[in-house]
């Protein structure tokens, strides 16, 4: 572990104990604390002890802790927003770990850096593991972008441009061919009453309702991308298939709305 100071020590212990303690609270004293540092690494586990407290389920700053904190917390669902598109990765990592900000975060010392804390606990290679799954977990948070650099963009204009076009109004150059024109992807909310239908799309995507469009001329992509790349673990499938749905839902047209403005 590096040097630090005991009070260093003592204060980020004090601040991460007093987070975790907070989550627990029904309005009578817990009779046992709850472990500082849990056993799983799981990005999720890591997010609901150490980050929901302030910064919400959802990561959308709604914890229970944030209307007791001076500075509200962060949106964390909207990073790739803020980024072009592009989840800011190595950032949130350094974050977490402490080096990519002076100690009193957000302008207070409210939020505890995470990396000096884990380290007091853990092994070097359980506390790199556990913060990069941590990031993966955030990630998975994030809302659609149209950004030209959101991961959801570039597997659309990689995978299913061809047919359903640049804008995703079904005027691909291979929709000629078809023997059902592609649809109109921008209009999904629309004809689902204001409510994109993010759990179908999903399915139709990794082929789990293999009737969709009333015949078998689009790929399955969650068969195809494995198939494209051997070295894909199920997750890395289900997070590409989950960005696509998410870029969908961020360029979808509404009532009155200007076509979306997609990333290129």
């Amino acid at each position: 572990m590096r040097t630090l100071g005991r009070e260093r020590i003592v204060w980020l212990l004090g601040c991460a104990l007093g987070l975790s303690v907070a989550v627990t609270l029904t309005g009578s004293p817990a009779v046992n604390p709850p472990q500082l540092v849990i056993e799983s690494l799981a990005g999720r586990d890591s997010f609901e002890r150490y980050c929901a407290p302030c910064h919400g389920i959802d990561g959308r700053g709604n914890g229970s802790v944030a209307p007791a904190l001076k500075i509200a917390p962060p949106d964390l669902s909207r990073l790739s927003q803020r980024n072009g598109g592009a989840f800011p990765a190595e950032l949130v990592r350094s974050y977490v770990t402490g080096y990519a900000r002076p100690l009193p975060a957000h302008g207070t010392p409210e939020m505890p850096i995470w990396g000096p804390i884990f380290r007091y606990f853990e092994s070097d290679v359980r506390v790199r593991e556990r913060i990069a799954n941590l990031a993966t977990y955030i990630e998975s948070l994030q809302e659609g972008s149209s950004g030209r650099d959101d991961p959801g963009a570039r597997l659309f204009f990689t995978y299913c441009a061809s047919c359903h076009g640049r804008y995703a109004r079904g005027d691909g150059p291979v929709a000629q061919s078809l023997r059902k024109p592609p649809p109109d992807l921008t209009k999904f909310t629309a004809r689902y009453g204001g409510t994109f239908p993010a759990d179908r799309i999903r399915r139709i995507v990794d082929g789990r309702e293999v009737a969709a469009h009333g015949d078998r001329e689009m790929p399955v992509w969650g068969d195809a991308f494995q198939v494209r790349n051997d070295s894909l673990r199920p997750a890395d499938v289900e997070a590409r298939i989950a960005a696509i749905v998410r870029y969908l839902a961020a360029i979808q047209e509404r009532a009155g709305d200007r076509p979306p403005a997609l990333g290129r």
